[in-house]
């Protein structure tokens, strides 16, 4: 089911999709960057198989949803809220993917009576993770788009935001050809990642779900990437209540293990798991196994929480 509804501010539009079981337990899936509500995600028969309803929306500037300029990590809080609002769902959990992680744990930090399990796959840490070397085993790409993020932030220019743009556009352009995109990440990739986007199937999800983040703009993507380098708005260490589990890839060169590590040491309700002979969209094939500990994390909880 495809729908629309008022952000939490009433100032703008969020497009969503609902699959799989309408009675089952909702969990939000939060895609990628790029990315979009089409984002890859299980069969609706195997979501039904795994009882689970899923929720999927396009953040501000990606797909059909306006944008809003400026936004933080913390901001996705207050809009699945909304699309939770809308569908009367009670609690729900939240799965974050890559770029989704950052905003699967927002979620968790700031609406923890209402998020009953989380999950962030890949994802990174902050930008003032105290401790880490937030660039160290990073694919070139990512960190030329990160720097350019920093530099636009810490300068105020606009030529500095200019090169940001350039960069990203340079790289990829989503909507006409959304496999340059992945032919723009496939140097940056580990052979495990080369196997996994290499699947046919897994191959022609990445590509619709990249073509529809460019529908209107592609606001969406540079507003993610300077988000992921301000302030986030809230701080990992104040999950507490909410199981969340931390799924990663060891040989990620995307979000780097040394991010994981940074999260799992400061998350005090964190299962971190790690996969050793993964990387970064080994993340893809494992969602359904974790759509089923939310599920089952989110029962013992609150017991049925559909």
């Amino acid at each position: 089911m495809l729908g629309s509804v008022e952000s939490g501010d009433g100032e703008r539009l969020l497009s969503f999709e609902t699959s799989g079981d309408p009675k089952g337990h909702p969990v939000f899936l939060l895609h990628g960057t790029p990315g979009s509500r089409v984002g890859p995600h299980p069969r609706a028969s195997v979501l039904y198989k795994l009882g689970i309803r899923l929720v999927s929306y396009d953040r501000p500037g990606y797909g059909e949803s306006d944008r809003l300029e400026g936004r933080a990590v913390c901001h996705a809080a207050a809009d699945v809220e909304a699309i939770a609002d809308h569908l009367s769902l009670g609690q729900f959990s939240v799965l974050g993917r890559s770029g989704g992680g950052p905003h699967a744990l927002a979620c968790a930090a700031l609406l923890p009576n209402q998020v009953a399990s989380a999950a962030a796959l890949v994802s990174i840490a902050p930008p003032d993770a105290d401790g880490l070397d937030w660039y160290e085993g990073m694919a070139q790409s990512n960190i030329d788009a990160y720097m350019a993020a920093s530099d636009a932030l810490d300068d105020g220019s606009e030529a500095c935001l200019d090169r940001l743009k350039a960069n990203l556009a340079s790289n990829a352009d989503a909507k006409a050809n959304p496999g340059s995109l992945l032919s723009w990440l496939t140097p940056g990739m580990p052979a495990a990642d080369r196997v996994v986007v290499g699947h046919g199937g897994i191959r022609g999800l990445l590509l619709d779900n990249y073509q529809t983040s460019a529908a209107r703009s592609s606001f969406g993507w540079l507003d993610d990437v300077l988000s992921f380098r301000r302030d986030w708005g809230f701080e990992p260490g104040k999950i507490v209540e909410v199981p969340t589990m931390l799924w990663h890839g060891e040989h990620d060169t995307f979000s780097p293990v040394g991010h994981f590590q940074w999260l799992a040491a400061r998350i005090p309700s964190a299962t971190p798991v790690l996969e050793r002979e993964a990387a970064h969209f080994a993340a893809l094939p494992a969602v359904p196994q974790i759509l089923a500990w939310l599920r089952d994390r989110a029962r013992d909880r609150f017991g049925a929480v559909v």
